[in-house]
């Protein structure tokens, strides 16, 4: 893994993006991190760099993980603008989004921007719409291991042990959770004007689903995927919110092989 920090201009000011690559060449993917902060995605950015030709950005989202978020970046649809500079200053082409959770919201929006650098964009668990009938989980309401219980297919596997944090991590834990409420806005990890601006979005766009997801569950999945014109559903077996974590073999192939369908830099054979 390489860190690096990219300084981006945008209308609202300047900012500094930190991003860890892993793998050093192949398809591009953006690996869109959800509020757990950039540990849900970093082993599974190595693992498909380390199984595939793939190169995975991973950026830190602005105030996660004790970097600098500017006073001006307070919603997601200004952080997806930030991501598709991003992509601009990097100068990556025939990228394959990808986020989970409120990551997921980000690439969402990302995706509807309409950037021609991205070919391929893969929503995991995402949030960011309402659906009514299928409310998210107000996770800042739950305990840590409440919230694990809604989480995870087999919660025993992943058991959360607040005492073993040290005071470092449990400010950087206050601080991700402080970060995610401001980004999650007044709707509490939805945007009403979201469900608009998905039907705009050409780029192929895969919603993957972990079946046992109680945060946000397989219909609201579906109905996300429904916005989506053209958008693929995948239900994923046997895993909850977060596929990337709790079964990354399984997760692994079926983002590879959307992304790999969609490519436009491929060689010709």
């Amino acid at each position: 893994m390489t860190r690096s920090t990219h300084t981006l201009t945008l209308d609202q000011g300047t900012l500094d993006v930190t991003v860890d690559l892993f793998g050093q060449q192949g398809h591009p993917f953006l690996l869109l991190h959800g509020g757990g902060g950039p540990g849900t995605v970093t082993p599974f950015a190595g693992l498909l760099a380390e199984q595939r030709p793939a190169r995975v950005f991973t950026p830190v989202h602005p105030g996660f993980d004790g970097t600098a978020r500017p006073e001006w970046l307070t919603d997601v649809t200004t952080l997806a603008q930030v991501y598709a500079q991003l992509l601009d200053v990097l100068d990556l082409r025939d990228v394959a989004v990808v986020g989970n959770s409120i990551g997921g919201w980000i690439a969402a929006e990302l995706a509807a921007l309409g950037s021609d650098r991205i070919s391929s964009v893969t929503l995991v668990n995402a949030v960011g719409i309402p659906v009514p009938g299928h409310p998210i989980a107000d996770t800042f309401s739950l305990t840590p291991v409440e919230l694990s219980r809604l989480s995870f297919h087999d919660p025993s596997k992943f058991r959360f042990d607040p005492s073993k944090l040290t005071e470092a991590q449990r400010a950087v834990m206050a601080a991700n959770r402080g970060t995610l409420q401001l980004y999650s806005g007044p709707h509490a990890m939805a945007d009403p004007t979201l469900t608009d601006r998905l039907a705009k979005i050409t780029h192929p766009t895969l919603v993957a689903w972990g079946a046992s997801d109680q945060v946000v569950d397989a219909d609201y999945g579906r109905a996300y995927a429904q916005a989506i014109p053209d958008a693929e559903f995948r239900l994923l077996e046997g895993t909850g919110h977060m596929p990337q974590t709790e079964t990354p073999e399984q997760l692994l192939p079926v983002l590879w092989d959307f992304a790999e369908a969609h490519a436009t830099d491929r060689p010709q054979h």
